[in-house]
């Protein structure tokens, strides 16, 4: 259901160096970006030690807002590219946003405003 004035934020989780290669495939599929922000894996294929020392690989994690008609092509064009159908590769879902405030640039497009 697209409830009205909704929007819907797609997180992706991937390896350490992937976030600019889900940054392009969101905007080929009419994002118009995202936001990177890094973090530490802690899933079961990041159970590696060196010296009996825990590794916590190093991920990317990239917010993406869209309007939800865009939402499943963005969603597709992200798993191509970040290999998202393969174990271990990442991860990407999506949490729907009833209030979204701060993006004036949608409106001005929609209402006309320069």
């Amino acid at each position: 259901m697209i409830c009205e004035g909704c929007m819907d934020l797609i997180v992706t989780i991937v390896r350490k160096g992937w976030a600019e290669e889900v940054v392009k495939a969101s905007r080929r599929a009419g994002a118009e970006g995202g936001t990177i922000l890094h973090g530490r894996g802690t899933g079961i294929h990041e159970k590696k030690t060196i010296l009996g020392i825990a590794i916590e690989p190093e991920k990317d994690v990239v917010l993406t807002v869209v309007n939800p008609e865009q939402t499943d092509r963005v969603l597709d064009e992200i798993m191509k590219a970040a290999d998202l159908d393969k174990p271990g590769m990442g991860i990407g879902f999506v949490i729907r946003l009833e209030r979204v405030i701060g993006r004036v640039h949608m409106f001005e497009k929609e209402s006309g405003w320069d």
